[in-house]
C-alpha cells in the first residue's frame, strides 16, 4: 500500500481524534448509523457495530455505487447506467466532520454519523449532494465572497397509526379548527417538543424558536444561522432525522411533505444567506451593498425556473404553489414581505440577507442551497437588475409564475446551461433521468380520482 501523502495523513489524525473523542464521551455506544444522502435527500446506509468506527474514520467505508441515485421509492433507475454498467461496483464514503453524534432516541445507545461519496481516487464524487454544494461554494470563495445562512422547515404533525396505515391524519387534538401562530398549539405537543430540543442539544444541533405555523398541526423551529454554509445543511439533514425520529417515539409521524393536504398551507424550506468578505463584514452592508444585493437577488430569479427542480424535486411539490398561501407564485421580491420568493428581512446591523422561499420541504437541503448559491453567484457575475422590490401583494405582482408541472420543470432543468456549469453536466444529467423516471412511473399509475371522474361517466 503506498504511504499517505501529508494532507492525507492530516485528514486522518483529525478523524481519528474526534472518532476517539466521542468514544471516550459515550463509552456505552453499541452501535452507529453510518448515513449517506442520496439526490432525494434520503439517508441510506448501514448499521455498524461500535468496534467498527475507528476503521471508518481511517479508511471510509464503501458503499453501493447505486446507494446515490436511488428513486423516490428506493428503486434502481436503470437509464442512469449506475445499477448495472459497472456491476453495482462499491464507493467510498468518508465522514463528514463534526457529525458523529449520539441518537438519543434509542433504546440501545446508538450513534449515527453522515458520509459522504467519493471516487477512488479521494476526489469529490460527482454525485454527491454536499460536494456539489462545496463545488459551488469553492466557486464563490474564489472571489472572495463567504455564504452565511441557515435552513428554515416547516412540517405537520400527523397522527403516526393513521399514517402507518397509510390514512392521512392530523395528531390528535389538532382538529383544524385552531388559529395559525397559535401559542395553544405549541403547547399542545410540549413534551414531544421538550424531548425534540434536549435531543438536539445532546447532538449540537443550534435549534431556537418553535412556532405553529399557519397551517393547523404545521410546526417550524428556527435554526441558528452559521458561517459555514456546509455544516449549516448538515444541521438540517440531521435535524430532519432527529424530528422524525421523536416524532414517532410520541405516537406521531412527521411529515416533510410539501403539500399533504389541499385545503392547508404547505411546507416549505427556506434559506437565509447572506454574503461575507473573508474579514466577515456583510456584502451587503457594505458601500456597494445594495448593488450586489439586487445582483443577487436577479440571480436567483434568473435561474429560478430552470433551478425549480431542485426546489421542488416530486410531484406533490408542485401543488405547493397556491396564491394566498405563503408559498411564491413567482419570482417577485420585496423587503419584510412573506409574499414574495425572495424575502429581505428586517433585522439588527450586520444581519442583512436574502430569505429564499421557493423550495419545499421535500426538497434536498443540499442541492436547494447549490442552486440558490449558483443563482447568487451567476448574478454577481452578470450584475443581474431583479426590477423593483414588491410592495404589497407579492401574489399580483405581473411576473411570470412558476411553471406549473413536474414535467416542464424536468425539461428545464436538463437545458440549464448555468446549472451544468455550477454542478456538472453528469450530475444534471443523472439527475434528470431520475426524475423523468419517477414522473414516468407516476403518471402511469391510475389514481383513484380517475376512477371517481371518468369510469362510468365517459
Amino acid at each position: 500500500m503506498a504511504p499517505l501523502d501529508r494532507a492525507e495523513n492530516s485528514r486522518v489524525s483529525d478523524a481519528l481524534a474526534e472518532c476517539r473523542d466521542f468514544l471516550e464521551r459515550y463509552p456505552d455506544t453499541k452501535f452507529v448509523d453510518v448515513l449517506l444522502t442520496d439526490l432525494n435527500g434520503i439517508q441510506r446506509g448501514k448499521r455498524l457495530d461500535i468496534v467498527e468506527i475507528e476503521d471508518v474514520f481511517r479508511n471510509g467505508r464503501p458503499l453501493p455505487g447505486t446507494m446515490i441515485g436511488l428513486d423516490i421509492t428506493g428503486a434502481d433507475v436503470d437509464e442512469t447506467g449506475l445499477s448495472w454498467d459497472d456491476g453495482d461496483a462499491d464507493r467510498p464514503a468518508y465522514p463528514i466532520p463534526g457529525t458523529l453524534v449520539p441518537q438519543p432516541w434509542a433504546v440501545t445507545p446508538t450513534a449515527h454519523l453522515l458520509l459522504s461519496y467519493h471516487n477512488h481516487d479521494g476526489s469529490p464524487h460527482p454525485l454527491d449532494p454536499r460536494q456539489i454544494l462545496a463545488g459551488v461554494l469553492d466557486r464563490l470563495r474564489a472571489d472572495d465572497i463567504h455564504p452565511c445562512g441557515a435552513v428554515e422547515l416547516e412540517f405537520y404533525l400527523l397522527d403516526g397509526k393513521a399514517a402507518r396505515e397509510g390514512r392521512l391524519a392530523l395528531a390528535p387534538g389538532h382538529d383544524g379548527g385552531k388559529q395559525g401562530y397559535s401559542l395553544e398549539e405549541v403547547h399542545e405537543v410540549t413534551p414531544f417538543l421538550d424531548e425534540l430540543y434536549a435531543a438536539c442539544k445532546t447532538q449540537g444541533l443550534p435549534v431556537m424558536t418553535a412556532i405553529s405555523e399557519y397551517g393547523a398541526g404545521q410546526f417550524e423551529i428556527t435554526l441558528h444561522h452559521k458561517t459555514d454554509i456546509l455544516r449549516a445543511v448538515d444541521d438540517a439533514i440531521l435535524y430532519k432525522r432527529t424530528v422524525r425520529a421523536v416524532a414517532r417515539k410520541h405516537g406521531l409521524e412527521a411529515s416533510f411533505m410539501a403539500k399533504p393536504f389541499a385545503e392547508e398551507s404547505g411546507s416549505g424550506m427556506h434559506l437565509h444567506i447572506s454574503l461575507l468578505d473573508g474579514a466577515g463584514n456583510n456584502l451587503y452592508e457594505a458601500p456597494d451593498g445594495e448593488k450586489k444585493l439586487r445582483w443577487a437577488i436577479g440571480g436567483m430569479q434568473a435561474l429560478m425556473r430552470e433551478s425549480l427542480l431542485l426546489f421542488a424535486p416530486h410531484a406533490n411539490s408542485y401543488r405547493r404553489f397556491v396564491a394566498m398561501s405563503y408559498a411564491p407564485v413567482n419570482p417577485s421580491w420585496g423587503f419584510n414581505n412573506r409574499t414574495v420568493a425572495f424575502r429581505v428581512p428586517k433585522g439588527p446591523k450586520g444581519s442583512l440577507r436574502v430569505e429564499h422561499r421557493v423550495a419545499g420541504a421535500d426538497a434536498n437541503p443540499y442541492l436547494a442551497m447549490a442552486a440558490v448559491l449558483a443563482g447568487v453567484h451567476h448574478g454577481l457575475q452578470h450584475q443581474l437588475d431583479p426590477g423593483e422590490p414588491v410592495a404589497g401583494n407579492g401574489y399580483a405582482a405581473e411576473a411570470d409564475r412558476i411553471p406549473p408541472n413536474w414535467l416542464d420543470a424536468i425539461r428545464d432543468f436538463e437545458a440549464s446551461n448555468a446549472l451544468r456549469t455550477a454542478m456538472g453536466d453528469y450530475f444534471v444529467e443523472i439527475y434528470g433521468k431520475i426524475k423523468l423516471g419517477e414522473y414516468k412511473r407516476f403518471e402511469a399509475t391510475v389514481p383513484a380520482l380517475d376512477l371517481s371522474w371518468y369510469l362510468r361517466s365517459v
